[in-house]
Formats: structure tokens, C-alpha cells, sequence
């Protein structure tokens, strides 16, 4: 038999535009003499609904597309497809998180998933009824397999010995089958691929049989799936392998157990890259939006934000703006322009200067004149902000923020200011991480001016300031965001005993930040639910 890995990037409730990909992808499989193909996890519906689930209607707008592939599925082929159902009991919650496994004039198979998610980003068992994996063997021509559906697979003890779940599901089938199939929306971070490919193997060795994994690609929101759908074989070795973060068909004969390659050797920071690439365009494309705009300083962290939405939508559709202001470097403009050029984007110059020496005057005259302090400061941040949002209006523009995660894990962002936007697009990347992504760009050629990579970062809402006048070195800084932010550590180094109570205290500001585009284990976002007003001593 001949197996199509599918895996596509779904957009979460376009049914129609779900349903005619799937047949389209089952079409070219066809042509390539596959009897089953295999799509990710809810490619019908999309992932992760979340609280679209309730709205009834919308399941069964996606069960009118599941009926429509039902009618023109070529004859000779089975595919096994990722839809949200109901759960026809009136006890428990009100859907499943299933497989449908299609077939020409035959009566559609369904099968459910039972471990359902509850961490970081996820929450399948707010709707989700789980399913039984014991149940979800079955026959596909002369084959007899066994489905699992995401999580199913990840009850297996890490290398400590611990289990995210106290019972394993897989252990309790002893069954023989010829294939394991795993369908996927699993997202990405650094040693996702690894951790994937480590809980498969140990499936096809319990099973002592091959195993498909094809997951979702695109980007949901905060969330980007990044796609490396596999085979391997029952020892757990590769068979074959899809690419990262992109569409991908690729087939694998168990007759001889060969499947097609696609090498894509990555560093950690190339992932990275075309994740955040992956997570601007979709954003823009799923939402309907069709340019962006952001503030260009001059600084590290807009000079990546800029470089990164023209590899996602093309320079013609990204407009920076310089806002240079009473305590801006002559070097911050020249700067702005030439990474500007060097991108071929256009760049707006919206000096804020005239308007912050009028505001503060109408302040002082109400509030009585005063030393300048962090109020004059956050004015400057509050009016790029309000030129930028001005900007969004005039021209139906997404703002991209440009702060990093280094800078919301201190509150080190204005409120209404640079925290302006529709998207974070690096808001959980360490500066350390913005660092190496501009000197990957800047690998074949100096795309991002080389003084913009070495100068000493600045907000230049005061005389010659520095972020270092503020916060500690960023080197220390960005390990103690990694031990305490994403690996929920306890404090132990001078700088983590100063992050940690900083940490608490901004809270209120993250809840009102833009949606980050999630590459980390733990990102700031809808995976932390941290609250604002707590007395917890830490």
C-alpha cells in the first residue's frame, strides 16, 4: 500500500477553503497511486477552535464540508481526516476531537481522541469529550491499523521517568497492526522536532510496526505549527521526511518501506526564522490584512521586526515609520533610512517633537510644571504610539510591536506606546535571540546596517540613555528570563531575585499586549495565566 502524507495548512473555520485543499491533496495523491491519505489533526475545522466551539453551528457548517468530500472523494482511496464531532451522549462535553476515515460510498468511520491537552496554549477539555484509543483499530484494505490522534502518543515517561498522564493508553493495546498512524497539531519551539520523533519510535517498537506522523503547518493566532511530518520504520528509523514550515505530499510505499526526503538541515536560529515568517504571513492572510506597518528606530529589535515581515509579505506591503524626537540621535534617522533601502521598503517620517513640546506644556499647565521623569518619557513612547495607530486607520495597516520578550519580562515598555500593535512579533525572542537572528540575515551580505547590530540599545526618551541605565546587562538578563519565565525556576542569582518581583508587578501590561508569536516553550500570551493581583511571596 501506498501511503500520502498530507500536510497542509488549514485556516480554522474556512470550511470551504479546508474542504477543497483536502481534495485537492487526495487528487495528487491519487495520481501518485496512493490508496490512503493521511491529513493532521482537525484539518477540516482548523486548529485550535478554542471558544469557537461554542457556537454550535459552526460544527455543523464543518460537517456540511466533511459530506461534500464524502461525495467526491475518488473511488480507490481512503483518507483519514482531522474534524471536531459531536458526541451524540448527553453526558460529558459536547464534542470529540476525531479522525474521519473517509472512503467512496462507504459510511464514514470515526474514531476519538483521548488524551486531551490542558497546558501552555492548550484547553481541549474545556469542549472535548475524550475519546478511547483501544478503540480506534481498524482495516484499510489488508492492513490493520491503529490511529492515535496528537497526545495519545505522549504518555510515555520523559528521560527522568516522569509522565505527563498517569495512565498510558497505547500500553494497554496488544493487539498486532501493521501501521501506526498519528495525526498532529503539535507546535513548535526549539527540540519540539527531536521530542516528536523520540514518542514515535517508542510507539512503533511497542506496536513492532511502522509508524506515519503527519502534522499541521501554518500559524493560528499566537500558535505556529511547523509542520517535519515523518515515517519511520518499527525500529524507530527514518523512512521519510516533509519539510519545515511548508505544504508538503510526500509518500511512503509499505511494500518496501521507502518514502521521499526532503533534507532541511536547520540551525535552531534558521527555525526560528522561518517560524516568525511563517507566523506574520498566516496572521495577515487568515485575517484578511493585507499590508503592515512599524516604528523603524533605528535600534536591533524594529531593524528584525522589518527584515522579517518582507520575508513575509514582500517589501511592498511593509511601511516603516522614523519618529524622531526631542532626544533621537541624528544616527537613529540615518540608520532608519538606510536599512529602509537596503530592504526596499517605504519609509514615513512623523516627527514627534512639536507635539510633545505642546502636550507637556497643556500637562504642566493642569499638573504644575514638573522634573522630567518617567511621565515625559512615556509621552514621547504614547505619541509614536499614537502616530503609528493614526497611520493603521488612514491606510487599513496591521502595527507590528517590536518589543522582545527580555523587555516584557521587565515592563520595560510603555503601555499604549511602543506596546502599541496588532502582532508581537518577537515578543519571545530574548535580545540574545534578536541578536543572532540579525547576524543570520546579515550571513551572504549587510542586509541590517552592522552599527544598528553593535550600537548600545536605546529608547532615547531621555539624554543619552541606555537601556543598561535601567535594567541589568542583557546577557544576564536573558538567562534569567529563560530560568524564570520558561523554566518557571526559582530565583537564585542576583539578577533573577531582581526579575522575579519586577516580573509580578508588570503583569497588568502583558495582559495587554498584543498576540506574541509563541517560539519558546513558554511564551508570555495565552499560555501564561498568571494573575495581576496576588500577595504570593516569591
Amino acid at each position: 500500500m501506498r501511503v500520502a502524507l498530507a500536510q497542509i495548512n488549514s485556516t480554522l473555520g474556512n470550511f470551504s477553503g479546508n474542504q477543497n485543499k483536502i481534495l485537492n491533496f487526495i487528487q495528487r495523491a491519487v495520481e501518485r497511486r496512493c490508496e490512503l491519505v493521511v491529513f493532521p489533526e482537525a484539518a477540516l475545522f482548523g486548529y485550535h477552535p478554542f471558544d469557537l466551539l461554542e457556537r454550535g453551528e459552526v460544527v455543523e457548517q464543518q460537517m456540511k464540508a466533511l459530506a461534500q468530500i464524502e461525495k467526491k472523494i475518488p473511488a480507490g482511496v481512503t483518507a483519514v481526516i482531522g474534524v471536531i464531532t459531536k458526541n451524540p451522549s448527553k453526558k460529558g462535553r459536547p464534542y470529540f476531537n476525531s479522525v474521519a476515515v473517509v472512503e467512496r460510498k462507504k459510511k464514514t468511520r470515526f474514531f476519538h481522541k483521548q488524551l486531551l491537552p490542558t497546558g501552555d496554549v492548550f484547553d481541549e477539555a474545556r469542549f472535548v469529550e475524550p475519546g478511547h484509543t483501544k478503540d480506534n483499530t481498524l482495516k484499510i484494505r489488508d492492513k490493520k491499523v491503529q490511529i492515535t490522534i496528537c497526545e495519545d502518543i505522549w504518555a510515555w515517561p520523559e528521560q527522568d521517568g516522569s509522565s505527563p498522564y498517569p495512565v498510558n493508553p497505547l500500553t494497554a493495546i496488544k493487539a498486532k497492526v501493521d501501521l501506526v498512524i498519528n495525526v498532529s497539531a503539535s507546535p513548535y519551539f526549539p527540540g519540539r522536532i527531536k521530542r516528536r520523533k523520540e514518542l514515535a519510535a517508542l510507539t512503533a517498537r511497542h506496536f513492532r510496526a511502522p509508524m506515519i506522523y503527519v502534522n499541521m503547518v501554518g500559524a493560528q493566532d499566537e500558535i505556529i505549527f511547523d509542520g517535519a511530518s515523518f515515517a519511520i520504520d518499527k525500529h524507530g528509523k527514518s523512512l521519510l521526511e516533509c519539510i519545515k514550515f511548508g505544504e508538503d505530499l510526500n509518500v511512503l510505499d509499505l511494500n518496501t518501506l521507502e518514502g521521499g526526503t526532503r533534507p532541511q538541515k536547520l540551525s535552531v536560529t534558521e527555525e526560528i526564522h522561518q517560524a516568525l515568517v511563517l507566523g506574520i504571513r498566516d496572521f495577515c492572510d487568515k485575517t484578511g490584512l493585507k499590508k503592515v506597518h512599524l516604528g523603524l528606530s533605528g535600534g536591533i529589535d524594529s531593524a528584525v521586526v522589518a527584515a522579517l515581515a518582507v520575508d513575509a509579505l514582500g517589501p511592498s506591503r511593509v511601511t516603516t515609520v522614523a519618529m524622531p524626537g526631542p532626544f533621537s540621535s541624528e544616527v537613529s534617522l540615518t540608520l532608519a533610512e538606510k536599512l529602509a533601502k537596503n530592504l526596499g521598503v517605504r519609509l514615513l517620517q512623523m516627527p514627534i517633537s512639536q507635539a510633545y513640546t505642546e502636550i507637556k506644556t497643556e500637562i504642566e499647565a493642569s499638573l504644575g510644571t514638573r522634573e522630567f521623569s518617567v511621565l515625559h518619557e512615556n509621552l514621547q513612547a504614547r505619541l509614536r504610539g499614537l502616530f503609528l495607530m493614526s497611520l493603521a486607520n488612514a491606510e487599513n495597516s496591521l502595527l507590528l510591536s517590536t518589543s522582545n520578550k527580555s523587555e516584557f519580562a521587565t515592563g520595560y515598555s510603555t503601555l499604549y506606546g511602543d506596546m502599541c500593535g496588532g502582532l508581537a512579533v518577537i515578543g519571545d525572542l530574548t535580545k540574545k535571540q534578536t541578536y543572532e537572528l540579525a547576524k543570520l540575515y546579515n550571513q551572504t551580505a549587510e542586509l541590517i546596517p552592522e552599527e544598528i547590530i553593535s550600537r548600545a540599545p536605546s529608547a532615547e526618551l531621555r539624554p543619552n540613555q541606555k537601556d543598561q541605565d535601567t535594567l541589568p546587562s542583557y546577557d544576564l538578563l536573558d538567562k534569567s528570563v529563560e530560568k524564570i519565565v520558561e523554566n518557571c525556576g526559582r530565583a537564585g542569582t542576583v539578577t533573577d531575585k531582581w526579575l522575579l518581583p519586577i516580573l509580578m508587578r508588570t503583569e497588568f501590561k502583558r495582559w495587554q499586549a498584543a498576540p506574541i508569536l509563541k517560539v519558546s516553550r513558554h511564551s508570555f500570551g495565552r499560555g501564561r495565566r498568571y494573575p495581576i493581583a496576588h500577595q504570593a511571596k516569591l
